[in-house]
């Protein structure tokens, strides 16, 4: 049965219902042994949530017909022998939460693959194997939620609604290359309150995303209760009303999933994305807490955890802190011929990955015209253009600099993304998305986005696109830009994408989020719209770099460095138009902003009062130099340090020691003022003693899954580790 809906933008979704229709065999899809394999999974499920007594049973136990069947019935292209083929087609677990449902499925294929006398490297390919379930959510074994470094999940996932942006990135990025390849995600129905949700529905569809098929768990609960508290309109709406194509099934019903999956891989004339409806049972199987939302993140008492897993047709021993022997006697009903048949399914879906060079090839070919180059791998012109220098003594908006830059990269790559939250004539990307035309169903090819009034989709989206490597090695690289203030609404995002960055360095990803409109001056926007404190998250998150140039050339050239370290930033840009330097008689060239802070003005040492001015912010820096004249006149002799990133100095200072002391000595900094046109604690590391890091304790890093100990442990805060430094420290002062 197919309906037809049609949106006010003429935007057609199609509507197919599986659940009333007759069930269509799929070659080789055999569904009497996959409904025990379904039994199996089920078991490896509540024996890993049973071991650590940690982890989420309720959406694993619901999804695991829609696992099986993408990974059996022929549609993905996938290599367990090789994860991470460039050719492959993407997986992204939205409901990250889901780990014990990945890491039971990839312990049940390489158990498998292991059996068949497969030969692999467990260590590159991130294998699981049944013994390793044991460790779930310890550091030594697979993590609480789904990570990108193991096989079928390509983005380390977790807070609700994010991998649906995710995928939606990585759908973006392989679509606008003229690839094919197809993005699959897991998603759960409450995931749909979130707003990021609906802000990834609408872009999605916008722009023609058909390789975009989401695999929905609609079990009715979340963590609290019914949905239905949440949601009270129809629910099909949520997806048909934005023009999405809709195939509903029995969310516990092989074949039609199995139908389902291929319907979708085929896709619809419109080109809309898809999603597979599929109604479930949340904790299907899982004793007294199925179908409840109590099943979503609590376990089982052990005596029900055994009854639960028994009533599945295993006669486990269910010795209490032996979940080991429960899952051996698991896999023990896992015959020869159930492995050759998976390992035969997992052939067929490593044929349906198309080899590299042919890829390349027809990147090659719906890019003609573009330099097919790596925008991480272009370094700066000895001679810059000259559209890339501003003339000293103007006053231009800083702005203009960066929109000059973008707009020059572009033109340099076919891999640069630029978009912004319904500001980019004020942000000023509109020139470089200008270049190849904004993204859509008449301009798949474009590079331009149009995100809308949507800052998290648009941070999430933007920055996941840059931690996928397309075929090729080419690896995407983006700048999404929004008014200062608002990149508090991006930051979660942006710290999703950090985390990512450390977990899978292999696929580090380079963005830079474009945060304009900086400081109190905003004229009549007024305080809702002052970029003033939003920086306070940013300088405590790991692996991103808060940029804040001066003027326009040492916008270019912080731009530049970026592009070399190829590591993510917050480009901090004021909107009003400030002064342009001019260079020479003793001000450094704009070069000099790469270290972070250099000496802007040095003491004239006219025998007056010496002070030294740590100054931040365009319009603080022209302020200042209008008052010099009279701070002379009051007896003071007045060094500017002109500060462009606390994070880069504070490189500086390991890498370079003797150059970071030239430019600001121990012994100047208690006589050293600091300015900046907002959060103050940004230049804390100027008014603080050279050595204050090596005498604070605390956290600079992410780190695995455990309990509290473990983690204290890791991070070397546990009793021993705290003691040793407090007694390093204290040795120190002597």
């Amino acid at each position: 049965m197919v309906f037809k809906i049609k949106n006010s933008k003429s935007v057609e979704g199609e509507y197919v219902d599986l659940r009333k229709e007759k069930s269509t065999a799929i070659d080789g899809f055999d569904v009497k042994k996959i409904e025990k394999f379904a039994k199996i999974l089920r078991g490896l499920i509540f024996a890993t949530v049973e071991a650590s007594q940690s982890g989420h049973p309720g959406g694993s136990s619901s999804k695991v017909e829609q696992f099986l069947s993408l990974i059996f019935s022929g549609v993905l292209a996938f290599n367990p022998l090789d994860p991470k083929d460039p050719g492959r087609d993407r997986v992204v677990w939205s409901a990250g939460h889901c780990a014990p449902l990945l890491y039971s499925g990839l312990s049940l294929i390489y158990e498998t693959m292991r059996r068949e006398g497969r030969q692999f490297s467990p260590a590159v390919i991130k294998s699981v194997f049944p013994e390793d379930l044991i460790r779930f959510r310890h550091p030594d074994g697979p993590q609480g939620h789904a990570e990108s470094c193991y096989p079928l999940s390509d983005y380390s996932t977790g807070p609700s609604g994010h991998g649906f942006s995710v995928a939606g990135g990585i759908a973006l990025a392989h679509s606008s290359c003229g690839l094919d390849t197809k993005v699959w995600v897991f998603i759960g129905d409450a995931e749909s309150e979130e707003g990021i949700s609906y802000e990834a529905r609408n872009v999605l569809a916008a722009t023609g995303m058909k390789n975009l098929i989401v695999s929905l768990d609609y079990n009715h609960f979340g963590v609290d209760g019914p949905i239905e508290e949440v949601i009270v309109s129809r629910y099909l709406n949520h997806w048909l009303g934005f023009g999405w194509n809709v195939i509903e099934v029995d969310g516990q019903n092989l074949s039609q999933l199995a139908r389902a999956y291929h319907l979708a891989k085929k896709g619809f004339k419109n080109n809309s994305p898809t999603v597979v409806l599929s109604h479930t049972v949340k904790g299907k199987c899982y004793g007294a807490k199925e179908n409840t939302a109590g099943s979503h993140g609590s376990m089982l008492n052990h005596s029900d955890y055994v009854k639960a897993v028994k009533k599945l047709g295993f006669n486990i021993p269910g010795e209490e802190g032996k979940t080991i022997l429960d899952i051996e006697y698991i896999f023990g009903k896992l015959n020869e011929e159930d492995a050759r048949y998976i390992a035969r399914r997992m052939e067929i879906a490593a044929e349906n990955i198309k080899p590299e060079g042919v890829l390349v090839k027809k990147m090659e070919k719906k890019l003609s015209g573009r330099p097919l180059v790596n925008p991480a791998s272009i370094a700066r012109p000895d001679v810059l253009p000259e559209e890339l220098i501003f003339k000293s003594g103007e006053e231009i908006s800083i702005r203009k600099s960066s929109s000059a830059f973008f707009k020059w990269l572009m033109k340099k790559t076919a891999f640069f993304y630029a978009g912004a939250g319904d500001l980019s004539k004020s942000v000023l990307t509109n020139e470089a998305e200008e270049i190849y035309g904004i993204i859509n169903r008449k301009n798949i090819l474009g590079r331009g986005i149009r995100f809308g009034i949507a800052e998290q989709n648009m941070a999430m989206m933007s920055s996941a696109m840059t931690q996928d490597i397309l075929p090729g090695e080419f690896h995407p690289v983006s700048v999404f830009g929004a008014y200062a203030v608002f990149t508090l609404l991006s930051s979660h995002c942006i710290r999703l994408a950090l985390v990512n960055n450390h977990l899978n360095p292999e696929n580090k990803g380079f963005f830079i989020a474009l945060a304009s409109h900086d400081g109190p001056e905003t004229g009549e926007d007024g305080p809702t719209h002052q970029g003033t404190f939003w920086m306070s998250l940013f300088g405590s998150l790991p692996g991103i770099k808060v940029y804040k140039p001066l003027d326009a050339n040492e916008c270019v050239e912080m731009l530049f460095y970026a592009l070399k370290k190829a590591e993510p930033i917050i480009l901090a840009l004021p909107r009003t138009n400030t002064l342009v330097f001019e260079r020479g008689n003793g001000t450094p060239p704009a070069r000099e902003a790469i270290n972070g802070a250099y000496v802007f003005r040095d003491f004239q040492n006219n025998g007056k009062r010496k002070i030294v001015l740590a100054i931040s912010g365009a319009q603080m820096m022209m302020n200042v130099l209008k008052i010099l004249p009279e701070l002379a006149q009051d007896g003071l002799d007045v060094k500017i340090v002109a500060v462009t990133s606390p994070q880069l100095f504070e490189e500086l200072q390991k890498n370079n020691p003797r150059k970071a002391l030239e430019i600001l000595p121990d012994e100047e900094r208690k006589k050293t003022i600091i300015l900046h046109n907002g959060w103050k604690g940004f230049l804390y590391p100027f008014i603080l003693p050279s050595d204050c890091s090596e005498r604070t304790i605390g956290v600079d890093s992410y780190f695995k899954s455990g309990s509290a100990e473990e983690i204290y442990k890791l991070a070397e805060l546990d009793k021993n580790s705290l003691k040793n430094k407090i007694v390093s420290v204290v040795n120190a002062f002597d």
